[in-house]
Formats: C-alpha cells, structure tokens, sequence
C-alpha cells in the first residue's frame, strides 16, 4: 500500500499538481483512514481494507471521492451477497468455479477489499484510460 500510496505524490510531481491540491488529496486520505481506523478498532473492517481504502482516495481525491464511493459500495453490496449467498459452501468442492465462489463465503467475513479494489481502481484508472482513447 505504501508504494501505491508514493505512487500518488510521484504522478503529482509529474503532472505538476498544485500544492492546494495535493493537501487536499492527503487531507481526505487521512479522514478516511481515521475513520477505518475506528471501523478497525470496532473488528468491523480489516487493517489492510482500512489502509486500502485510504490509498484509493488517496488517489481519487475530492473530485472524484464520490463516484469512487458509490461504486465501492455497489461492487461490495455484490460481495455482500454473493458471501451470504456462499456462507455454508465448502472449499474443498471438485468444482473450479465452486472452489471460486467459496473463497467469498461469508464464513470467513465479507472480503471488502474486493470492493475496495475493483470499485476503487476502476475510478482512478478509467479517467485516464477514457483520455488516452478520446484523444487518438
């Protein structure tokens, strides 16, 4: 996560970002990680979800906090039920797909950073992806 996280300040530096800017990148990074941190305090989230989810709005910032959040939450409502859904299944199935489907069952407690990862790079990377294609 640290790395991800230098990562950050290094594109900063590259594309020139304004100081003002970058504040406001950490200072959001920061209340989210406080606020995961008491989730974590609580055994409602896990340490690395926590350090995760910090690093990605890390890297969405104010403008794009938003969408990156909504999109967590849809892709983790998703994990959620597809963990209830899976809660009884067992690991050990002949089955691949099975197998697969077992590694989100809700016995061992939802896997958020599924969620945080695909919710949140999708946000981070698909501005980027979108103005590479649109200018060509």
């Amino acid at each position: 996560m640290l790395a991800i996280g230098a990562l950050f300040f290094i594109e900063a530096l590259f594309v020139r970002m304004p100081l003002g800017d970058v504040l406001q990148h950490v200072l959001l990074a920061l209340g989210v990680f406080l606020f995961c941190a008491l989730l974590f305090a609580a055994n409602l989230l896990g340490g690395g979800d926590a350090k995760l989810a910090a690093v990605i709005f890390l890297w969405a910032g104010l403008r794009l906090w938003m969408p990156a959040l909504t999109l967590i939450s849809v892709i983790g409502t998703l994990v959620s039920l597809i963990s209830l859904a899976t809660k009884r299944m067992n690991p050990e199935h002949r089955s691949t797909s099975m197998r697969v489907l077992a590694m989100f069952s809700g016995a061992r407690g939802v896997p958020y950073g599924v969620a945080l990862a695909l919710g949140g790079g999708t946000v981070i990377v698909l501005p980027v992806l979108l103005s590479m294609f649109l200018t060509r």
